[in-house]
Protein backbone atom coordinates (compact mmCIF):
# COMPACT_ATOMS: atom_id res chain seq x y z
CA UNK A 1 0.00 0.00 0.00
CA UNK A 2 1.11 3.64 -0.59
CA UNK A 3 1.93 5.25 2.43
CA UNK A 4 1.51 8.45 1.12
CA UNK A 5 -2.28 7.93 1.14
CA UNK A 6 -2.05 6.80 4.53
CA UNK A 7 -3.92 9.26 7.17
CA UNK A 8 -4.58 9.42 10.39
CA UNK A 9 -8.08 9.10 12.39
CA UNK A 10 -8.00 12.58 12.88
CA UNK A 11 -7.06 13.66 9.60
CA UNK A 12 -9.58 10.89 7.95
CA UNK A 13 -12.57 13.25 9.81
CA UNK A 14 -11.58 16.57 8.23
CA UNK A 15 -10.77 15.24 4.82
CA UNK A 16 -14.19 13.22 4.96
CA UNK A 17 -16.06 16.59 6.32
CA UNK A 18 -14.59 18.97 3.51
CA UNK A 19 -15.15 16.29 0.49
CA UNK A 20 -18.76 15.38 1.35
CA UNK A 21 -19.45 19.07 2.76
CA UNK A 22 -20.72 17.98 6.07
CA UNK A 23 -19.46 17.08 9.55
CA UNK A 24 -17.57 14.22 10.16
CA UNK A 25 -16.48 13.19 13.65
CA UNK A 26 -14.12 10.67 14.42
CA UNK A 27 -16.50 8.77 15.78
CA UNK A 28 -17.93 8.23 12.49
CA UNK A 29 -14.87 6.89 11.17
CA UNK A 30 -14.40 5.13 13.99
CA UNK A 31 -17.67 3.55 13.59
CA UNK A 32 -16.50 2.68 9.48
CA UNK A 33 -13.35 0.65 10.97
CA UNK A 34 -15.32 -0.67 13.62
CA UNK A 35 -18.05 -2.18 11.19
CA UNK A 36 -15.02 -3.14 8.77
CA UNK A 37 -16.37 -0.81 6.55
CA UNK A 38 -13.15 0.53 5.78
CA UNK A 39 -9.53 -1.30 6.91
CA UNK A 40 -7.19 0.11 9.65
CA UNK A 41 -3.48 -0.37 9.09
CA UNK A 42 -1.56 0.18 12.58
CA UNK A 43 1.90 1.47 12.24
CA UNK A 44 4.51 2.11 15.30
CA UNK A 45 1.35 2.00 17.58
CA UNK A 46 -0.85 4.64 15.71
CA UNK A 47 -4.24 3.46 13.43
CA UNK A 48 -4.27 4.69 9.50
CA UNK A 49 -6.81 4.15 7.07
CA UNK A 50 -6.54 4.51 3.41
CA UNK A 51 -7.34 7.89 2.12
CA UNK A 52 -8.30 6.40 -1.40
CA UNK A 53 -10.55 3.57 0.58
CA UNK A 54 -12.34 6.74 2.60
CA UNK A 55 -13.20 8.49 -1.03
CA UNK A 56 -14.56 5.04 -2.64
CA UNK A 57 -16.71 4.72 0.69
CA UNK A 58 -17.88 7.92 0.30
CA UNK A 59 -18.10 7.94 -3.26
CA UNK A 60 -20.56 4.96 -2.83
CA UNK A 61 -23.05 7.17 -0.89
CA UNK A 62 -23.33 10.41 -2.99
CA UNK A 63 -26.85 9.99 -3.31
CA UNK A 64 -28.25 13.24 -4.38
CA UNK A 65 -27.87 12.45 -8.52
CA UNK A 66 -28.83 8.92 -8.19
CA UNK A 67 -32.09 9.94 -6.01
CA UNK A 68 -33.29 12.79 -8.44
CA UNK A 69 -32.73 10.12 -11.73
CA UNK A 70 -35.33 8.28 -10.07
CA UNK A 71 -37.61 10.40 -8.08
CA UNK A 72 -37.27 13.73 -10.32
CA UNK A 73 -35.28 16.70 -10.62
CA UNK A 74 -37.90 18.17 -8.76
CA UNK A 75 -36.85 16.75 -5.72
CA UNK A 76 -35.83 19.29 -2.86
CA UNK A 77 -32.22 18.06 -1.81
CA UNK A 78 -31.99 20.95 0.81
CA UNK A 79 -34.94 19.55 2.50
CA UNK A 80 -33.13 15.89 2.60
CA UNK A 81 -31.44 17.87 5.72
CA UNK A 82 -28.62 15.49 4.95
CA UNK A 83 -25.82 17.49 6.47
CA UNK A 84 -27.06 16.26 10.05
CA UNK A 85 -25.83 13.90 12.14
CA UNK A 86 -28.22 11.94 13.90
CA UNK A 87 -28.03 13.52 16.99
CA UNK A 88 -28.88 16.74 15.69
CA UNK A 89 -32.31 14.95 14.54
CA UNK A 90 -33.00 13.63 17.58
CA UNK A 91 -32.15 16.72 19.78
CA UNK A 92 -32.88 17.05 23.04
CA UNK A 93 -36.60 16.09 24.23
CA UNK A 94 -37.42 14.44 20.84
CA UNK A 95 -36.06 11.35 21.63
CA UNK A 96 -37.47 11.37 25.11
CA UNK A 97 -39.77 8.00 23.65
CA UNK A 98 -39.46 6.05 20.60
CA UNK A 99 -42.26 7.16 18.10
CA UNK A 100 -42.23 4.90 14.35
CA UNK A 101 -43.61 7.53 11.59
CA UNK A 102 -42.21 10.74 13.04
CA UNK A 103 -40.64 13.41 10.78
CA UNK A 104 -37.52 14.77 12.01
CA UNK A 105 -37.97 18.76 13.53
CA UNK A 106 -35.53 20.89 10.87
CA UNK A 107 -38.72 19.67 8.30
CA UNK A 108 -40.82 21.65 10.92
CA UNK A 109 -38.53 24.56 11.77
CA UNK A 110 -37.82 25.06 8.55
CA UNK A 111 -41.81 25.99 7.58
CA UNK A 112 -42.51 27.42 10.85
CA UNK A 113 -39.30 29.55 11.47
CA UNK A 114 -39.65 33.29 11.02
CA UNK A 115 -36.29 33.99 9.49
CA UNK A 116 -35.76 33.89 5.74
CA UNK A 117 -32.44 32.35 3.75
CA UNK A 118 -31.75 32.06 0.13
CA UNK A 119 -33.74 28.46 -0.26
CA UNK A 120 -36.61 29.73 1.38
CA UNK A 121 -38.57 32.79 0.58
CA UNK A 122 -41.42 33.57 2.67
CA UNK A 123 -42.46 33.36 6.32
CA UNK A 124 -45.64 31.74 7.16
CA UNK A 125 -45.68 32.30 10.73
CA UNK A 126 -44.04 34.61 13.13
CA UNK A 127 -43.20 34.86 16.99
CA UNK A 128 -46.37 34.58 19.55
CA UNK A 129 -48.25 32.82 16.33
CA UNK A 130 -50.55 29.58 17.09
CA UNK A 131 -49.84 26.58 15.22
CA UNK A 132 -52.32 23.94 15.10
CA UNK A 133 -51.34 20.08 15.14
CA UNK A 134 -54.50 17.70 14.30
CA UNK A 135 -52.25 14.86 14.02
CA UNK A 136 -49.65 15.41 17.22
CA UNK A 137 -48.11 12.39 17.36
CA UNK A 138 -45.00 12.19 19.71
CA UNK A 139 -44.93 16.16 20.02
CA UNK A 140 -42.54 17.51 17.08
CA UNK A 141 -44.83 20.37 15.88
CA UNK A 142 -45.17 21.53 19.53
CA UNK A 143 -41.52 21.36 20.84
CA UNK A 144 -40.12 23.21 17.76
CA UNK A 145 -43.12 26.07 18.07
CA UNK A 146 -41.82 25.78 21.62
CA UNK A 147 -38.10 26.60 20.73
CA UNK A 148 -39.03 29.69 18.33
CA UNK A 149 -41.36 31.07 20.78
CA UNK A 150 -44.30 30.39 18.59
CA UNK A 151 -48.11 29.13 20.43
CA UNK A 152 -49.38 25.77 19.85
CA UNK A 153 -51.85 22.99 20.17
CA UNK A 154 -51.43 19.52 19.44
CA UNK A 155 -54.34 16.82 19.00
CA UNK A 156 -54.01 13.43 19.07
CA UNK A 157 -56.71 10.30 19.45
CA UNK A 158 -54.00 8.16 21.22
CA UNK A 159 -54.16 8.98 25.08
CA UNK A 160 -50.45 7.41 24.84
CA UNK A 161 -49.25 9.81 22.43
CA UNK A 162 -50.79 12.76 24.25
CA UNK A 163 -48.73 12.05 27.34
CA UNK A 164 -45.35 11.38 25.64
CA UNK A 165 -46.34 15.11 23.62
CA UNK A 166 -47.07 17.01 27.16
CA UNK A 167 -44.09 15.64 28.80
CA UNK A 168 -41.82 16.69 26.09
CA UNK A 169 -43.14 20.76 26.16
CA UNK A 170 -44.47 20.65 30.09
CA UNK A 171 -42.23 22.40 32.37
CA UNK A 172 -41.16 19.73 35.66
CA UNK A 173 -39.70 19.95 38.92
CA UNK A 174 -36.35 18.65 37.99
CA UNK A 175 -34.50 18.72 40.91
CA UNK A 176 -37.08 16.27 42.63
CA UNK A 177 -37.73 14.16 39.62
CA UNK A 178 -34.31 13.24 39.85
CA UNK A 179 -34.59 12.97 43.98
CA UNK A 180 -37.38 10.47 43.09
CA UNK A 181 -35.69 8.30 40.18
CA UNK A 182 -32.83 8.06 42.94
CA UNK A 183 -35.10 6.91 45.18
CA UNK A 184 -36.68 4.32 43.00
CA UNK A 185 -33.49 3.13 41.23
CA UNK A 186 -32.40 2.51 44.72
CA UNK A 187 -35.56 0.31 45.59
CA UNK A 188 -35.69 -1.90 42.29
CA UNK A 189 -31.64 -2.62 43.02
CA UNK A 190 -33.18 -3.82 46.41
CA UNK A 191 -36.16 -5.79 44.75
CA UNK A 192 -34.21 -7.73 42.17
CA UNK A 193 -31.01 -8.88 44.30
CA UNK A 194 -31.94 -12.59 43.78
CA UNK A 195 -31.26 -12.00 40.00
CA UNK A 196 -27.95 -10.62 39.45
CA UNK A 197 -26.12 -13.28 40.60
CA UNK A 198 -27.47 -15.35 37.27
CA UNK A 199 -27.33 -12.14 34.67
CA UNK A 200 -23.73 -11.86 36.56
CA UNK A 201 -22.74 -15.43 35.66
CA UNK A 202 -24.29 -15.74 32.63
CA UNK A 203 -22.89 -12.43 31.02
CA UNK A 204 -19.47 -13.56 32.01
CA UNK A 205 -19.60 -16.61 30.16
CA UNK A 206 -21.26 -15.48 27.43
CA UNK A 207 -18.65 -12.97 27.40
CA UNK A 208 -16.15 -15.47 27.40
CA UNK A 209 -17.52 -17.59 24.51
CA UNK A 210 -17.94 -14.48 22.19
CA UNK A 211 -14.27 -13.60 22.98
CA UNK A 212 -13.46 -16.91 21.34
CA UNK A 213 -15.66 -17.70 18.89
CA UNK A 214 -16.65 -14.14 17.22
CA UNK A 215 -13.53 -11.60 17.71
CA UNK A 216 -15.27 -8.58 16.70
CA UNK A 217 -13.62 -6.71 13.52
CA UNK A 218 -12.26 -10.32 12.25
CA UNK A 219 -14.80 -11.89 12.34
CA UNK A 220 -17.16 -9.11 10.79
CA UNK A 221 -14.52 -8.96 7.82
CA UNK A 222 -14.63 -12.36 7.04
CA UNK A 223 -18.57 -12.23 6.60
CA UNK A 224 -18.39 -9.01 4.44
CA UNK A 225 -16.15 -11.03 2.01
CA UNK A 226 -17.97 -14.22 2.34
CA UNK A 227 -15.38 -16.03 3.91
CA UNK A 228 -18.01 -17.32 6.33
CA UNK A 229 -21.25 -17.82 6.09
CA UNK A 230 -22.70 -16.22 9.54
CA UNK A 231 -26.22 -17.94 9.05
CA UNK A 232 -24.22 -21.70 9.65
CA UNK A 233 -21.96 -20.20 11.40
CA UNK A 234 -23.63 -18.19 14.13
CA UNK A 235 -26.32 -21.20 14.17
CA UNK A 236 -24.05 -23.53 15.00
CA UNK A 237 -22.27 -21.54 17.79
CA UNK A 238 -26.01 -20.78 18.75
CA UNK A 239 -26.58 -24.20 19.77
CA UNK A 240 -23.41 -24.72 21.47
CA UNK A 241 -23.80 -21.63 23.85
CA UNK A 242 -27.31 -23.43 24.29
CA UNK A 243 -26.01 -25.87 26.78
CA UNK A 244 -24.38 -23.20 28.76
CA UNK A 245 -27.44 -21.25 29.15
CA UNK A 246 -29.79 -24.26 29.78
CA UNK A 247 -27.51 -25.20 32.54
CA UNK A 248 -27.50 -21.82 34.15
CA UNK A 249 -31.52 -21.36 34.17
CA UNK A 250 -32.15 -24.67 35.75
CA UNK A 251 -29.21 -24.05 38.30
CA UNK A 252 -30.77 -20.29 39.62
CA UNK A 253 -34.31 -21.65 39.04
CA UNK A 254 -35.22 -19.31 36.31
CA UNK A 255 -38.95 -19.48 34.90
CA UNK A 256 -39.00 -18.52 31.27
CA UNK A 257 -42.62 -18.49 30.12
CA UNK A 258 -45.86 -16.82 31.36
CA UNK A 259 -49.17 -17.98 32.06
CA UNK A 260 -50.86 -19.33 28.41
CA UNK A 261 -54.19 -18.38 30.18
CA UNK A 262 -53.55 -14.41 29.57
CA UNK A 263 -52.85 -13.64 25.92
CA UNK A 264 -52.18 -9.52 26.79
CA UNK A 265 -49.33 -8.15 24.67
CA UNK A 266 -47.34 -7.99 27.92
CA UNK A 267 -47.63 -11.78 28.45
CA UNK A 268 -46.73 -12.50 25.30
CA UNK A 269 -43.32 -10.92 24.66
CA UNK A 270 -41.55 -10.06 28.17
CA UNK A 271 -40.08 -12.74 30.59
CA UNK A 272 -41.57 -13.20 33.90
CA UNK A 273 -38.80 -11.39 36.13
CA UNK A 274 -39.48 -8.27 33.78
CA UNK A 275 -42.99 -8.20 33.89
CA UNK A 276 -42.77 -8.63 37.79
CA UNK A 277 -40.13 -5.60 37.66
CA UNK A 278 -42.18 -3.44 35.80
CA UNK A 279 -45.33 -4.09 37.43
CA UNK A 280 -43.15 -3.49 40.44
CA UNK A 281 -42.12 0.02 39.17
CA UNK A 282 -45.81 1.16 37.84
CA UNK A 283 -46.70 0.37 41.12
CA UNK A 284 -44.43 2.86 43.31
CA UNK A 285 -44.65 5.47 40.21
CA UNK A 286 -48.38 5.11 40.54
CA UNK A 287 -48.11 7.07 44.18
CA UNK A 288 -46.49 10.19 42.88
CA UNK A 289 -48.44 13.21 43.33
CA UNK A 290 -47.25 15.52 40.92
CA UNK A 291 -48.83 14.26 37.98
CA UNK A 292 -45.95 15.94 35.76
CA UNK A 293 -43.35 14.24 37.21
CA UNK A 294 -45.57 10.42 37.08
CA UNK A 295 -46.22 11.19 33.84
CA UNK A 296 -42.31 11.62 33.15
CA UNK A 297 -41.43 8.46 35.13
CA UNK A 298 -44.54 7.02 33.23
CA UNK A 299 -42.68 7.83 29.85
CA UNK A 300 -39.28 6.28 31.00
CA UNK A 301 -40.21 2.70 32.42
CA UNK A 302 -42.36 2.97 28.70
CA UNK A 303 -38.71 3.26 27.48
CA UNK A 304 -37.75 1.03 28.98
CA UNK A 305 -40.07 -1.66 29.40
CA UNK A 306 -39.62 -1.13 24.88
CA UNK A 307 -35.96 -2.31 25.29
CA UNK A 308 -36.61 -5.36 27.85
CA UNK A 309 -39.18 -7.46 25.11
CA UNK A 310 -38.32 -11.21 24.48
CA UNK A 311 -37.14 -10.66 21.22
CA UNK A 312 -33.86 -10.26 18.91
CA UNK A 313 -31.85 -7.07 18.70
CA UNK A 314 -32.48 -7.06 14.88
CA UNK A 315 -36.54 -7.57 15.52
CA UNK A 316 -37.03 -4.64 17.60
CA UNK A 317 -39.33 -2.75 15.01
CA UNK A 318 -41.07 -5.88 13.62
CA UNK A 319 -41.46 -8.19 16.61
CA UNK A 320 -41.31 -11.95 14.76
CA UNK A 321 -41.54 -14.18 17.81
CA UNK A 322 -40.49 -14.26 21.59
CA UNK A 323 -37.22 -15.31 22.21
CA UNK A 324 -36.37 -16.67 25.50
CA UNK A 325 -33.00 -18.27 25.04
CA UNK A 326 -29.54 -16.99 23.74
CA UNK A 327 -29.21 -16.79 20.10
CA UNK A 328 -27.01 -15.47 17.42
CA UNK A 329 -27.50 -11.60 16.84
CA UNK A 330 -27.34 -10.78 13.31
CA UNK A 331 -27.12 -7.28 14.01
CA UNK A 332 -23.79 -7.32 16.61
CA UNK A 333 -22.42 -9.98 15.10
CA UNK A 334 -22.29 -12.37 18.16
CA UNK A 335 -24.07 -14.26 20.40
CA UNK A 336 -26.95 -12.25 22.56
CA UNK A 337 -29.36 -12.96 25.19
CA UNK A 338 -32.94 -11.78 26.53
CA UNK A 339 -32.94 -9.76 29.41
CA UNK A 340 -34.08 -10.72 32.85
CA UNK A 341 -34.22 -7.41 34.34
CA UNK A 342 -34.82 -3.81 33.63
CA UNK A 343 -32.42 -2.28 35.36
CA UNK A 344 -29.75 -1.76 32.89
CA UNK A 345 -32.17 0.20 30.87
CA UNK A 346 -34.04 1.71 33.49
CA UNK A 347 -30.67 3.55 34.61
CA UNK A 348 -29.70 4.41 31.24
CA UNK A 349 -33.18 6.13 30.33
CA UNK A 350 -33.53 7.74 33.78
CA UNK A 351 -30.36 9.82 32.99
CA UNK A 352 -30.54 10.82 29.46
CA UNK A 353 -34.33 12.00 29.94
CA UNK A 354 -33.06 14.33 32.58
CA UNK A 355 -30.46 15.28 30.37
CA UNK A 356 -32.22 15.99 27.58
CA UNK A 357 -34.97 17.73 30.02
CA UNK A 358 -32.19 20.11 31.24
CA UNK A 359 -30.92 21.17 27.30
CA UNK A 360 -34.71 21.91 26.62
CA UNK A 361 -35.08 24.10 29.75
CA UNK A 362 -32.36 26.35 27.96
CA UNK A 363 -34.05 26.56 24.95
CA UNK A 364 -37.65 26.97 26.68
CA UNK A 365 -39.34 29.91 25.27
CA UNK A 366 -42.04 31.68 27.44
CA UNK A 367 -45.21 30.24 25.28
CA UNK A 368 -48.18 28.06 25.85
CA UNK A 369 -48.08 24.44 24.15
CA UNK A 370 -51.06 21.71 24.84
CA UNK A 371 -51.30 18.88 23.12
CA UNK A 372 -55.23 17.27 23.95
CA UNK A 373 -56.79 13.58 23.74
CA UNK A 374 -59.38 13.77 21.32
CA UNK A 375 -60.87 13.34 17.62
CA UNK A 376 -60.11 16.36 15.12
CA UNK A 377 -62.68 15.56 12.94
CA UNK A 378 -65.58 17.24 15.69
CA UNK A 379 -63.31 17.94 18.42
CA UNK A 380 -64.16 21.54 19.98
CA UNK A 381 -60.60 22.62 20.37
CA UNK A 382 -61.21 26.54 22.64
CA UNK A 383 -63.58 24.53 25.01
CA UNK A 384 -61.19 21.45 25.25
CA UNK A 385 -58.26 23.97 26.06
CA UNK A 386 -60.31 25.66 28.38
CA UNK A 387 -60.63 23.05 30.57
CA UNK A 388 -56.98 22.13 31.02
CA UNK A 389 -55.40 25.14 30.85
CA UNK A 390 -57.52 28.39 31.24
CA UNK A 391 -54.39 30.75 30.60
CA UNK A 392 -54.04 29.55 27.32
CA UNK A 393 -57.69 29.45 27.13
CA UNK A 394 -57.58 33.43 27.60
CA UNK A 395 -54.84 33.94 25.15
CA UNK A 396 -56.69 32.13 22.45
CA UNK A 397 -59.79 34.43 23.09
CA UNK A 398 -58.09 37.44 21.59
CA UNK A 399 -56.09 35.54 18.90
CA UNK A 400 -56.86 32.61 16.54
CA UNK A 401 -54.96 29.94 15.21
CA UNK A 402 -52.69 31.01 12.35
CA UNK A 403 -52.36 27.83 10.61
CA UNK A 404 -50.92 24.22 10.45
CA UNK A 405 -48.23 21.99 10.52
CA UNK A 406 -48.96 18.28 10.70
CA UNK A 407 -48.47 15.07 9.12
CA UNK A 408 -51.62 12.82 9.00
CA UNK A 409 -51.44 9.12 8.99
CA UNK A 410 -50.55 7.24 5.60
CA UNK A 411 -53.39 5.10 4.98
CA UNK A 412 -52.66 1.66 5.42
CA UNK A 413 -49.44 1.99 7.19
CA UNK A 414 -48.68 1.69 10.78
CA UNK A 415 -51.42 0.76 13.82
CA UNK A 416 -50.79 3.93 15.87
CA UNK A 417 -52.06 1.88 19.19
CA UNK A 418 -50.29 -1.43 18.29
CA UNK A 419 -47.16 0.08 18.10
CA UNK A 420 -47.35 0.82 22.15
CA UNK A 421 -49.45 -1.70 23.13
CA UNK A 422 -47.02 -2.79 25.65
CA UNK A 423 -47.71 0.65 27.67
CA UNK A 424 -51.19 0.57 27.12
CA UNK A 425 -51.26 -3.15 29.34
CA UNK A 426 -48.77 -1.86 32.09
CA UNK A 427 -51.06 1.76 32.58
CA UNK A 428 -54.19 0.84 31.81
CA UNK A 429 -54.23 3.69 29.13
CA UNK A 430 -57.77 3.65 26.95
CA UNK A 431 -57.68 2.42 23.60
CA UNK A 432 -59.24 4.68 20.76
CA UNK A 433 -58.02 2.19 17.98
CA UNK A 434 -61.61 2.58 15.95
CA UNK A 435 -61.22 6.42 15.90
CA UNK A 436 -57.79 5.86 13.49
CA UNK A 437 -57.39 7.58 9.95
CA UNK A 438 -56.27 5.73 7.74
CA UNK A 439 -55.82 2.70 10.21
CA UNK A 440 -53.24 -0.32 8.85
CA UNK A 441 -56.86 -2.80 9.64
CA UNK A 442 -58.50 -0.87 7.28
CA UNK A 443 -56.12 -1.39 3.94
CA UNK A 444 -55.74 0.44 0.82
CA UNK A 445 -59.04 -0.64 -0.95
CA UNK A 446 -61.03 1.79 -2.85
CA UNK A 447 -63.51 1.91 0.35
CA UNK A 448 -60.23 3.03 2.72
CA UNK A 449 -59.14 5.60 0.53
CA UNK A 450 -62.38 7.25 0.19
CA UNK A 451 -63.42 6.91 3.79
CA UNK A 452 -59.58 8.94 4.15
CA UNK A 453 -60.23 11.56 2.11
CA UNK A 454 -63.46 11.80 3.85
CA UNK A 455 -61.74 11.99 7.33
CA UNK A 456 -59.11 13.86 6.58
CA UNK A 457 -61.30 16.41 5.03
CA UNK A 458 -63.03 17.02 8.54
CA UNK A 459 -60.42 17.63 9.95
CA UNK A 460 -59.31 20.35 7.96
CA UNK A 461 -63.29 21.98 7.95
CA UNK A 462 -63.12 21.23 11.52
CA UNK A 463 -59.72 23.10 12.27
CA UNK A 464 -60.99 26.03 10.09
CA UNK A 465 -63.56 26.86 12.36
CA UNK A 466 -60.73 28.12 14.72
CA UNK A 467 -58.26 29.51 12.27
CA UNK A 468 -57.79 33.00 10.92
CA UNK A 469 -58.83 33.67 7.58
CA UNK A 470 -55.65 34.19 6.05
CA UNK A 471 -54.27 30.95 7.47
CA UNK A 472 -51.59 28.73 6.06
CA UNK A 473 -51.70 24.72 6.06
CA UNK A 474 -48.70 22.37 5.82
CA UNK A 475 -49.59 18.77 5.64
CA UNK A 476 -46.59 16.23 5.34
CA UNK A 477 -47.26 12.95 3.31
CA UNK A 478 -46.53 10.34 0.45
CA UNK A 479 -49.34 10.84 -1.54
CA UNK A 480 -48.83 7.93 -3.88
CA UNK A 481 -52.54 7.48 -4.37
CA UNK A 482 -53.05 11.44 -5.10
CA UNK A 483 -55.62 11.80 -2.33
CA UNK A 484 -54.44 15.21 -1.62
CA UNK A 485 -56.03 17.21 -4.58
CA UNK A 486 -59.71 15.73 -3.37
CA UNK A 487 -59.10 16.29 0.08
CA UNK A 488 -58.33 20.02 -0.35
CA UNK A 489 -61.29 20.22 -2.86
CA UNK A 490 -63.72 19.12 -0.51
CA UNK A 491 -62.11 21.33 2.09
CA UNK A 492 -62.57 24.01 0.07
CA UNK A 493 -58.84 24.81 0.00
CA UNK A 494 -56.93 25.13 -3.11
CA UNK A 495 -53.03 23.45 -2.84
CA UNK A 496 -50.78 26.68 -3.78
CA UNK A 497 -47.26 24.88 -3.58
CA UNK A 498 -45.98 21.67 -3.33
CA UNK A 499 -42.49 20.88 -1.59
CA UNK A 500 -40.93 17.18 -2.87
CA UNK A 501 -38.21 15.80 -0.49
CA UNK A 502 -35.57 12.93 -0.03
CA UNK A 503 -36.24 11.22 3.55
CA UNK A 504 -32.89 9.54 3.58
CA UNK A 505 -32.80 8.25 7.57
CA UNK A 506 -36.13 5.92 7.33
CA UNK A 507 -35.76 3.11 10.10
CA UNK A 508 -37.01 0.85 7.38
CA UNK A 509 -34.81 -2.09 6.55
CA UNK A 510 -35.45 -0.81 2.40
CA UNK A 511 -33.34 2.27 1.88
CA UNK A 512 -34.38 2.86 -1.47
CA UNK A 513 -34.94 6.34 -2.75
CA UNK A 514 -37.87 7.61 -0.86
CA UNK A 515 -39.46 10.76 -1.42
CA UNK A 516 -42.70 12.87 0.73
CA UNK A 517 -44.59 16.08 -0.10
CA UNK A 518 -45.08 19.16 1.68
CA UNK A 519 -48.71 20.44 0.67
CA UNK A 520 -48.84 24.23 1.13
CA UNK A 521 -52.67 24.43 1.09
CA UNK A 522 -54.59 27.45 1.52
CA UNK A 523 -58.27 28.98 1.58
CA UNK A 524 -60.29 28.43 -1.67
Amino acid sequence: MNKSDLITINDAAVWASEYTNKLVTISNISYLIQYALIDKIINNGITYISQSDLKKYYDKNKREIDWKNKLGNDLNWKLSFDNLRESDTTKHVHRLHPYKGKFIPQLVEYFIDNHTDEFKKDIYFRENDIILDPFCGSGTTLVQANELGINAIGIDISEFNTLISNCKINEVDLINLENIINIFTDKLEDYIKNNIEFENELNDKLSEFNNIYFNSLDYKKKVRNKEIDSKIYGKEKESEFLITYNNLIEKYHIKLYNNMDNDSFIYKWFIPSIIDELEYMNNLIKYIDDIKIRNILQVILSRTMRSCRATTHSDLGTLLKPVTTTYYCRKHYKICKPLFSIIKWWRKYSVDTIKRLYEFNKLRTNTYQLCITGDSRDIDIFNEVKSINNKFYNFLNNKRINGIFTSPPYIGLIDYHEQHAYAYDLFGFGRNDNFEIGALSKGQSLNAKNEYINDISKVLINSKKYMMDNYDVFIVANDKYNLYPEIAYKSNMKIVNTFKRPVLNRVEKDKSAYSEIIFHLKEL
